[in-house]
């Protein structure tokens, strides 16, 4: 069964099917395209043009490298033509009925040898196998889009697929500079199966208007560091695709973060599946196009501005990493800020931590000598919140638990004058309950910031309830001259970042508890298929296993929703001791310095 795959067809030439041919034809293959569609195939040919012509204008491939490539691309309108090919790829549209027929009429036409692959991202391939003559010919070879860029290629096995056939499309994907990663068959495999249910959640988020499209998608683009903010990605993979992969996942997990959220389904009736459309979450400047357009749902500038209370002077409290980077990000912005631990000999350490980090800056040439001096003149350590008397806006970065703060809550409503807006940086405790320990709880807000603070530009702006107008107005104001990007959300777990973002990392754990993929494919699926800048395991290790578990439990306890129960294994290793790189293991094992 040692089979070479030299010559491969690709059945379905729409954007996923040029782009695998694109890479087929480069790298030295001759490729049978096959489309029912005369027009798709000649935009297939026209496409490749371009794209090669482009390469070759970035010094990425020669002309003479160009024009072998386009003559191993034929493109044929009938499946009799991938007689010859010693593999086939499948990528049609994504429904059982029509990839069935096309492997049907497959059985008919290929040699005894030749491997099938089917392109899907949600249906079963045990199910497409099962109905062909050669099930142990059949397989999942599913590339990421662009194919071109993305490095990723999940290789999919069924029950019935024999190892020789992994064996040589794993092969295959390496010479083609890919990276393979195998995976068992089940609905949304590794990368999408982790993916879409963070996609569903924002999407619902959304629905719920709990926060507006603009800011989840710009919470988790500088919260997390993706490329693309969620909805945004949506629209380009297509809403009706997304809820295609959704229906296939609900079916076999009955996992309620599955179940498509109901808005999907409304985009998808009325037609509006997202840039292919012209519309979809955000409007396009045509279908196909990829300029966001304003519309009816875009903030009007300065929407969100009114007027706001005077901030001159900032109060931050706290010792530790988080205390000192915000008291930093005042400082350089020019604000007076005062220091507050508990003790002279801790703020007078969480000040000296600050002169470390702008001396860092000047010796790698973002900061002069004369705004370090200035930065760290603006700034007095001191050993009692009392030296918050008189100031404008007192932020605390204690520890995240709820009687700590409220008990330093009450001490700022004593201390502070009448007026000051007082926030607090918890990512998971209600901000309401905190507020609630003051007498003033209209003057309490949230201001999350994200660690390390001086380079993370994202501040989650949390409202109550009972918060003012002009409170929000001033946190709003603050952040911009901060240089942060503020965005608005309500007064619930998590937020936007950790309630979109810890549901997937528990997803990750579930999977590995039910040895469906290592933890190591599972990173390299996330960074390489997702764009995620580290892949989950990577992520909870940094962040420590007791902080997440923390998160989970909270989230868990606020949406009741069984699936965001957290992992037993999470549990297991928090219990154990294992909290990630600060205990010198976790999820992997790290050096101890």
């Amino acid at each position: 069964m040692d089979t070479p795959l030299s010559t491969i067809a690709v059945v379905g030439l729409g954007t996923m099917g040029t782009g695998i041919a694109e890479v087929l034809a480069l790298a030295g293959r001759e490729v049978i395209g096959i489309d029912i569609s005369e027009a798709a195939a000649r935009q297939a040919v026209t496409s490749l043009e371009a794209s090669t012509a482009r390469a070759v204008g970035r010094g990425r491939i020669t002309e003479q490298e160009r024009a072998d490539a386009l003559a191993r691309f034929r493109t044929h309108d009938t499946l009799q033509a991938a007689a010859e090919a010693e593999l086939v790829i499948e990528v049609v549209p994504e429904t059982y009925e029509i990839k069935q027929q096309v492997f049907r009429e497959l059985d008919a036409v290929v040699s005894p040898t030749a491997i099938l692959a089917t392109g899907t991202n949600a249906l079963s391939v045990t199910r497409l196998a099962a109905e062909s003559q050669r099930p142990e010919r059949v397989l999942g070879l599913h590339f990421f889009n662009p194919a071109p860029a993305m490095k990723l290629v999940e290789v999919v096995s069924s029950v019935l697929t024999a190892p020789p056939a992994v064996e040589a499309v794993t092969k295959l994907a390496r010479e083609l500079g890919k990276e393979p990663v195998a995976v068992g068959d089940r609905p949304g495999f590794v990368a999408d199966g982790l993916l879409f249910g963070y996609l569903n959640q924002a999407a619902a988020m959304y629905e719920a208007n709990y926060a507006s499209r603009e800011d989840i998608d710009a919470a988790m683009k500088l919260g997390c560091g993706l490329p693309m903010g969620p909805l945004a990605l949506l629209d380009l993979i297509g809403i009706d695709t997304a809820r295609t992969v959704l229906e296939a996942m609900y079916a076999a997990s009955h996992d309620r973060l599955h179940a498509p959220a109901p808005v999907l389904g409304q985009l998808s009736e009325a037609g509006l599946t997202g840039r292919k459309a012209g519309r979809g979450f955000y409007t396009y400047d045509a279908p196909g196009g990829q300029a966001v357009v304003p519309d009816a749902l875009t903030p009007s500038a300065g929407a969100a501005a009114g007027d706001g209370r005077s901030i001159a002077s900032v109060g931050v409290a706290g010792s530790g990493t988080m205390a000192s980077g915000i008291a930093e990000v005042f400082a350089k912005a020019g604000y007076t800020v005062v220091l507050a631990a508990r003790g002279q000999e801790k703020a007078d350490l969480a000040k000296a931590r600050i002169a470390k980090s702008l001396e860092r800056s000047v010796s790698k040439g973002r900061l002069t000598a004369e705004a370090r001096d200035e930065t760290l003149g603006r700034i007095t350590a001191a050993g009692s919140l009392d030296a918050f008397a008189e100031v404008d806006l007192a932020v605390e970065a204690v520890a995240e638990d709820l009687e700590i703060k409220r008990q330093l809550f009450a001490t700022l409503d004593k201390v502070c004058r009448p007026g000051a807006v007082l926030a607090t940086t918890t990512s998971s405790l209600p901000v309401i309950a905190i507020a609630r320990a003051t007498g003033r709880p209209e003057d309490v807000i949230g201001m999350h910031f994200f660690n390390p603070a001086p380079a993370m530009k994202l501040v989650e702006v949390v409202r109550t309830v009972l918060t003012a107008d002009d409170v929000h107005a001033t946190v709003r104001a603050v952040c911009t001259k901060i240089r942060k990007h503020p965005v608005d959300c309500g007064d619930r777990a998590g937020f936007i970042v950790n309630a979109l973002l810890f549901p997937y990392l528990n997803n990750a754990i579930k999977m590995v508890e039910e040895h469906y993929a290592s933890l190591d494919d599972i990173d390299a699926a996330m960074k390489l298929g997702g764009g995620y800048p580290m892949g989950p395991f990577e992520l909870l290790d940094v962040v420590g296993l007791d902080v997440s578990l923390a998160i989970e439990k909270v989230l868990h306890k606020e949406f009741r929703d069984p699936g965001l129960a957290p992992a037993p294994l999470l549990e297991h290793l928090v219990a154990a001791g294992c909290l990630g790189r600060k205990t010198g293991r976790g999820f992997r094992e790290y050096a101890r310095r």
